[in-house]
């Protein structure tokens, strides 16, 4: 417990600078956006707020990334990432913007899907990879997802049915509250991260200004489709193996 204890100061101490330097670039990227008065001053707090709160979980999490004694570069990549998307969290709530700033915006959750790509290399490449990792890159899809899924919704693009994409991990989560075998590790699927990257495409493709709702509905209506079966799939396989797992 003390070995712990202590792994868990070390990284703390050497995670406090990717997660400064990730608040500061959070409000050098926000700033631009605020001078629209229909965000304001107010968008940067959310904003930062946002962060803040994850970074704490980052913090309190940081244990289960043992026996490695940094951050790492995967890590910083990941936080990169989250700070892309507190960007765009904290336009849930906001009217849509001008054309200009929706084109910003989608160039941004493009930015941000990109860099889904590289974290898990450079773990790899630096034999950083670890549990806290892999959560870390979990969630923050998760979360990225439900963001866009909120921006679709409210900018009048899609029907409130398209919460039904951002809400999905966490209605799994949930079932896993009262069905335990739910709560099992399923296997490396290469077929379940290609429908992550097209369920956000989609949802990316959705806020584009030329995008109508006509068009848009569909787009995201197959996306969920898909997203259905995937999950579907792992329940099945998980149900299956529940006496296992047990």
């Amino acid at each position: 417990m003390r070995d712990e204890t202590d792994l868990r100061g070390v990284l703390q101490r050497r995670a406090r600078l990717p997660l400064a330097t990730g608040a500061l670039a959070l409000v050098a990227l926000a700033l631009p956006l605020a001078a629209d008065p229909a965000l304001g001053v107010f968008f940067v707090a959310r904003a930062e707020l946002l962060y803040c709160g994850i970074a704490s979980l980052i913090l309190a999490g940081l244990a289960a990334h043992a026996p490695h004694r940094r951050f790492g570069a995967a890590n910083s990549v990941t936080l990169s990432r989250i700070v892309l998307i507190c960007l765009l969290a904290a336009l849930m709530g906001t009217a849509a913007p001008d054309e200009d700033c929706l084109w910003l915006i989608a160039a941004l959750a493009g930015l941000s899907l990109a860099l889904d790509g590289v974290d898990g290399w450079a773990a790899r490449r630096s034999g950083l990879a670890s549990r806290f990792g892999a959560r870390f890159d979990m969630e923050a899809d998760a979360f990225f997802v439900l963001v866009l899924s909120v921006l679709a919704w409210q900018w009048g693009k899609v029907g409130i049915w398209v919460l039904l994409i951002g809400a999905m991990r966490y209605l799994y989560v949930l079932a896993g509250a009262a069905w335990p075998w739910l709560r099992g590790a399923v296997p490396d699927s290469f077929a379940r991260k290609t429908v992550c990257v097209i369920q956000i495409l989609a949802l990316i493709a959705c806020l584009l200004p030329p995008m109508p709702p006509r068009l848009a509905a569909p787009l995201a209506a197959g996306a969920l489709a898909l997203l259905l079966w995937s999950f579907g799939r792992d329940v099945v396989w998980l149900w299956r193996q529940r006496h296992v797992t047990a």
